[in-house]
C-alpha cells in the first residue's frame, strides 16, 4: 500500500508542477501538451516520468539542453511523501478501517495538494491566486459537513484566521500582507478547526521570523523586502493537520 501511495503521490505531484508552471504563464490547465519553456518543443512520456526522467536527463531539456528547475523533482518527492506520511499518521493506526476514515484521508490529499500549489507559486511569484484559495474554501466546507463534524466549530477557526489577518491588511492598507493572505487564513481554519489554527499560526510565524532574520543576516533580503508568507502558511497547515493533536498536548502540558 505504501509503495502504491508513494508512486501516486509522485504522479499527482508532477500533475502539479505543470498546474503551477500553466498558472503563470496563463496556459490551460486541461488543455495542451507539456512542452520545454525554452525550445518550447512537445515532451513525450519517456520526459515526464516523474523524478526519474530529471534524473536521467540530469536535469536538461532532452532536446536544447535548458537546464530544469529542481523544483520539478522536489514537489514530485515532496507530494508522494506527504501522501505517505498522511497515510501513516491518519489511515494505518486505526484499527477498523471506515468509509469516514477513507474520505478524510481522500480529504486530505485534495487539501494538501492545493496547500502545495499555494507553497510553490507563492514562494516563486509572490502571489496566492484566488483560482487555488477560493476552490480550497469550498473543499473544506464540504468535507467538513461529509464528515460530520463540528461545522460551526470550524466555521469559527475559519473566522479567527480571516480576522487575523484582515485587522493587519486594513491598518496596513495592504502593504504588510495581501489579499491573498487573507482567504488562506479563511482556508486554514476551515482545514484545521479550533484549537488547531492557533497552532498554526503560531508556527508559521515563529518559522517565518526565523527566516526573515537569516534571510537579513546574510543580506539576501532588505528591510523592504517582501517575503511569501503564504509558504509558512500553508506548510505549518500541512505540520498541523498531521501532528496538531500531538503540538497541542505538548504545549498544554506546559502549564501543567
Amino acid at each position: 500500500m505504501y509503495l502504491f501511495i508513494f508512486i501516486l503521490g509522485l504522479i499527482i505531484g508532477s500533475f502539479l508542477n505543470a498546474v503551477i508552471y500553466r498558472m503563470h504563464s496563463g496556459d490551460s490547465i486541461v488543455k495542451g501538451h507539456s512542452h520545454c519553456p525554452q525550445c518550447q518543443h512537445q515532451l513525450g512520456v519517456k520526459d515526464l516520468i516523474p523524478v526519474f526522467s530529471w534524473l536521467w536527463l540530469r536535469g536538461k531539456c532532452r532536446y536544447c539542453q535548458a537546464k530544469i528547475s529542481w523544483q520539478y523533482p522536489l514537489v514530485e518527492l515532496a507530494t508522494a511523501i506527504l501522501f505517505v506520511l498522511g497515510y501513516f499518521v491518519l489511515v494505518a493506526p486505526v484499527v477498523m478501517v471506515s468509509f469516514i476514515v477513507w474520505l478524510s484521508y481522500l480529504y486530505y490529499l485534495i487539501a494538501i495538494s492545493f496547500l502545495i500549489v499555494i507553497f510553490v507559486f507563492d514562494h516563486q511569484h509572490g502571489l496566492i491566486l484566488d483560482v487555488v484559495s477560493l476552490p480550497l474554501i469550498v473543499i473544506a466546507i464540504l468535507f467538513t459537513i461529509f464528515l460530520g463534524q463540528d461545522i460551526l466549530m470550524y466555521l469559527l477557526a475559519g473566522l479567527v484566521g480571516f480576522a487575523w489577518f484582515g485587522w493587519q491588511y486594513a491598518i496596513s492598507k495592504g502593504t504588510w500582507i495581501g489579499g491573498g493572505d487573507l482567504r488562506l487564513g479563511l482556508a486554514m481554519g476551515l482545514l484545521l478547526g479550533w484549537p488547531k489554527i492557533i497552532i498554526a499560526l503560531f508556527m508559521a510565524y515563529i518559522v517565518g521570523a526565523i527566516v526573515g532574520v537569516y534571510l537579513l543576516a546574510t543580506k539576501k533580503k532588505d528591510r523592504q523586502s517582501q517575503i511569501p508568507f503564504g509558504t509558512f502558511l500553508s506548510a505549518a497547515t500541512i505540520i498541523t493537520w498531521l501532528w496538531g493533536g500531538l503540538l497541542w498536548q505538548w504545549y498544554m502540558g506546559l502549564f501543567m
